[in-house]
C-alpha cells in the first residue's frame, strides 16, 4: 500500500465510518481543572485537533469514578457536572468533520490518594495493608464505567474507549500476577477476563447500536501473558464485541522476546487472528508518514497517533501534503511547544515524558 491509502474511509460495525485511517491516541495532558472539568486548555487543544484531519479523535484517560484517579488534574466524566465541557469538546471534533470518543479509565490498584483516589487492587498482597476490592466493588466499579459511557453519549461523542491498558483496573484483572482472586472474577483466564468483557457488554447494551466502542490492550509488563491476551482477544473478535483494538505498543515493530511467539512482532500476533469486522489498530512510535504506510501493510486498518500529535497537530495533513513527511527530532524545546500551542499545564506533562522536552529550556 501506498501512504494515498491511509485517506481511504473505514466503516465500523457501529456508527459512522472514518473518513480517513488516522486516529489520534489517547493522551494524558493533565490540563483538566482539579474536579475533572475540562479546562480551557482543554478546549483548545481540542480545537487545534479538530482542524488537524483526522479521522477519530480520543480524549485523554477520564476518571469513571472520583477515586479512580491516577494523575493530577485528569479528565472526569464520573459526574453530570463533567457534560457540559465534554459537550462542548465533542462539538469541537465533530465540527472538524472527525469521529469522537471518550476514553474510560479507573486507575485501580494505582489510583492516587492525594489526588482523591482510592486504591483498588485486585489482590491483597498488591499493597501493602490494602485488601483486594470485593466482588460487589467490582460490579459497582464495572457499572461507573457504563454509567460513564452513557455521558458519553449524552455529550455527544461517538463512543467510547475502554482503557484496558498499562497495568489500570482492568489490565490488573487479566493478570495472574495482580490477580488471586477466587470470586468469579479471578482464576482461569476466561474469569479474568470476565471485568473487561462485562464492561464491553453492559456499554452495548446500555449505548446502543449507533455507538462504537474501542478497547485499548497492552501486551507488557503486570504479569501479563501474551498467549492468554491472544485467547481473549480471540474471543473478543468472534463475537464482535467491540468496534476496534486499540494495541498500545510501545514500539509498534518491536519483537516478541520470549514464549511460543519468540521472534515475531507483537503487532502479527494478533493481525493474524480472525477479526470479523471488528478493526485493528496500533501505536508505537508512528513518527512519520512511511511508518504510518507501512502498518497498513503490516495488517493496521487505521494508526493512532501519539507525540507525533503533539509535536504537530495537523499530523495528517502534513501527511497529506508531503508523503514522506517526519517528525520533528526529539527532545524538542519548551518553546517549540508553546509556538505550536501547547499549553504550559500540558508541557510539564511531557518534561516527564523521557526525551520529549529538551532539559533546561
Amino acid at each position: 500500500m501506498s501512504v494515498s491509502d491511509l485517506f481511504k474511509p473505514l466503516t465500523f460495525l457501529h456508527g459512522s465510518p472514518m473518513r480517513n485511517r488516522f486516529m489520534l491516541a489517547p493522551l494524558t495532558s493533565q490540563q483538566s481543572d482539579f474536579d475533572g472539568t475540562a479546562s480551557k486548555y482543554d478546549q483548545i487543544w481540542m480545537e487545534q485537533l479538530a482542524k488537524g484531519g483526522y479521522g477519530l479523535i480520543q480524549t485523554s484517560a477520564s476518571t469513571v469514578e472520583a477515586g479512580a484517579i491516577a494523575f493530577e488534574r485528569q479528565l472526569g466524566i464520573h459526574s453530570d457536572k463533567h457534560l457540559p465541557g465534554l459537550t462542548k469538546m465533542a462539538t469541537a471534533i465533530r465540527g472538524g468533520g472527525a469521529l469522537s470518543a471518550v476514553q474510560l479509565h479507573h486507575a485501580g490498584h494505582r489510583a492516587k490518594p492525594e489526588f482523591g483516589g482510592i486504591p483498588a487492587p485486585a489482590s491483597s498482597k498488591t499493597l501493602k495493608d490494602i485488601k483486594a476490592i470485593s466482588t460487589e466493588d467490582v460490579e459497582r466499579i464495572r457499572d461507573s464505567f457504563i454509567e460513564a459511557a452513557k455521558r458519553a453519549q449524552l455529550s455527544g461523542f461517538d463512543g467510547v474507549s475502554v482503557h484496558g491498558a498499562f497495568g489500570w483496573i482492568l489490565s490488573e484483572f487479566l493478570s495472574p500476577n495482580l490477580n488471586d482472586r477466587t470470586d468469579k472474577y479471578g482464576g482461569s483466564i476466561e474469569n479474568r477476563a470476565r471485568f473487561t468483557i462485562e464492561v464491553i457488554e453492559g456499554i452495548r447494551k446500555a449505548c446502543g447500536n449507533d455507538f462504537q466502542i474501542g478497547w485499548r490492550l497492552s501486551i507488557e509488563r503486570y504479569g501479563l501473558r501474551l498467549e492468554e491476551l491472544r485467547e481473549i482477544t480471540t474471543e473478543i473478535f468472534d463475537k464482535e464485541l467491540i468496534d476496534y483494538l486499540d494495541l498500545a505498543l510501545w514500539d509498534s515493530a518491536q519483537l516478541v522476546r520470549e514464549g511460543s511467539f519468540k521472534g515475531k512482532t507483537m503487532l502479527s500476533v494478533f493481525t493474524e487472528l480472525p477479526r470479523k469486522g471488528v478493526r485493528l489498530g496500533a501505536a508505537g512510535k508512528i513518527m512519520s508518514a512511511q511508518r504510518a504506510g507501512e502498518l497498513l501493510d503490516e495488517g493496521c486498518d487505521f494508526v493512532l497517533i501519539a507525540r507525533a500529535g503533539i509535536l504537530q497537530r495537523d499530523f495528517p495533513l502534513q501527511v497529506k501534503v508531503n508523503p514522506l513527511y517526519d517528525s520533528p527530532q526529539l527532545p524538542v524545546t519548551a518553546d517549540f511547544l508553546r509556538e505550536g500551542g501547547l499549553s504550559e499545564r500540558f508541557i510539564e506533562t511531557m518534561r516527564g515524558w523521557q526525551t520529549f522536552v529538551k532539559p533546561g529550556s
